[in-house]
């Protein structure tokens, strides 16, 4: 089964754009990669993870930062599809 990214947000902070932005350009990037992307707003606050099933891939409070869309586009092809290119994304 194609593994799940889950984008975990906390809607006091606001932060429900910037998680479906990075929904979107995780699923335009990974299409015939992932089951989907799920959204999810966070009990807990100032939380903005991101998880391909159980694995943490990102955490915003220990990085002390959000994620850039290159970045998170590397780690999540790692994780679910290391031999994809990612064509101008792709490490140097």
């Amino acid at each position: 089964m194609k593994p799940t990214i889950t984008i975990e947000y906390c809607p006091k902070c606001g932060w429900m754009l910037r998680a479906a932005y990075m929904a979107q350009e995780l699923l335009t990037t990974f299409t015939e990669d992932v089951y989907g992307v799920l959204i999810q707003p966070s009990e807990v606050s100032g939380r903005f993870n991101i998880r391909v099933d159980d694995k943490e891939l990102f955490d915003r409070k220990q990085a002390g930062r959000f994620p850039e869309i290159k970045e998170l586009k590397q780690l999540v092809r790692d994780s679910v599809n290391p031999e994809k290119s990612l064509g101008h994304s792709d490490k140097k």
